[in-house]
């Protein structure tokens, strides 16, 4: 059973600076997690909007990679005018707009719950590939340098870049490694068979699910020998699509060791966003050895359940110190929240696969 933090939110946009002074902002959630210089760090996925300046009037935040800044596409609504339906777009003439941007904000704790948010962002949209910002950060730690695979949202689809840090003031990129559609990419914490290893999950359209993919890399920027790993179940909680949520760590189950992996599950329409786990083979993470029955976490608090996209639970980091996992995690795309569950709870509700 889940143990949510009394504390919950932790961490809600009223304690987030805006980055200017015209933007507003409108959620702080799905963090990436670490541990660094005895404390725990969070990097902030914080989305913010141009400030309204009339009910008549949209607004949709773009990075111009020429000039280098931030600039306001508006809009006159009108009966004839662009569909704003959606509050989270804008779409006129078959071209979609996000009525707001995300950038990475650094948060640090000495206890894990309680977070002193920075004022400045970390990262913000630097690329003509990001021109509609970063989006959905995971950190990998691998011989010192933290790897940080984020979600690039421009007009040319939605891709996953990365970057690098070793100390979380400075950060460096390192391009797009995946291409679009692609996201909720996350890198295995050590090398598997003398190689890089990562989740996953293309977006096809028409044809296919929304599953998720491994692949494998000799140098954490060119990747290959993509494989098939877990794909949506019927009449479930993970019945529509499925996508990779924290990183992969190793657990002890039966008589070997093999990778945990926490990811979401989606049902229904209007959508349910939950978590669950996959355990994959030790040495071959594209082979399923177990997959959680019911969900380890689901949308049922009042933050999780009513917000900017009702009902979600999404994760995209967690810690593990003995028996307990500690997920952080976005409820409803607007606030950031922590649970703790059991490792063994979470092991003894799989199903063999």
């Amino acid at each position: 059973m889940a143990v949510r933090a009394t504390e919950n939110p932790i961490i809600t946009p009223a304690m987030v600076l805006p980055s200017r002074p015209d933007f507003e902002v409108l959620g702080v959630f799905n963090p990436a997690v670490a541990r660094h210089d005895g404390q725990v760090v969070l990097l902030l996925r914080v989305a913010e909007a141009p400030r309204k300046m009339s009910p008549a009037l949209a607004a949709a935040p773009i990075y111009n990679a020429e000039m280098g800044r931030i600039e306001i596409k508006r809009w006159q609504i009108t009966e004839n005018g662009p569909d704003v339906s959606d509050p989270r777009l804008v779409v006129e003439n078959g071209k979609t707009w996000l009525t707001s941007m995300s950038h990475f904000r650094v948060a640090r704790s000495s206890d894990g719950i309680n977070f002193e948010v920075e004022g400045l962002p970390a990262m913000v949209a630097a690329t003509a590939y990001e021109s509609f910002g970063i989006e959905d950060p995971r950190i990998t730690q691998l011989d010192g340098v933290y790897w940080i695979t984020y979600t690039a949202v421009s007009q040319y689809g939605i891709g996953t870049g990365l970057a690098s840090t070793t100390d979380f003031k400075k950060f460096e990129r390192h391009g797009i490694i995946f291409p679009p559609p692609n996201r909720n990419v996350t890198i295995f914490p050590e090398k598997i068979g003398g190689l890089y290893a990562t989740l996953h999950r293309p977006m096809p359209e028409g044809l296919g699910q929304h599953s998720i993919w491994t692949a494998t890399s000799s140098d954490l920027k060119s990747w290959g020998n993509h494989r098939l790993v877990a794909t949506p179940r019927e009449s479930g909680w993970d019945d529509t699509k499925v996508g990779g949520g924290a990183v992969p760590f190793r657990v002890h189950y039966g008589k070997e060791d093999g990778w945990l992996a926490i990811y979401h599950g989606v049902t229904g329409n209007p959508p349910t966003y939950s978590l669950g786990a996959l355990l994959l083979h030790r040495h071959d993470p594209s082979r399923v050895r177990a997959r959680s029955r019911e969900p380890i976490l689901q949308p049922e608090a009042p933050y999780e359940r009513e917000g900017f996209f009702a009902k979600v639970v999404f994760t995209c980091g967690a810690l593990v110190d003995g028996d307990q996992v500690r997920v952080y995690y976005g409820a409803a795309d607007g606030v950031t929240a922590v649970a703790d569950l059991s490792l063994a709870e979470i092991l003894s509700g799989l199903v063999e696969a």
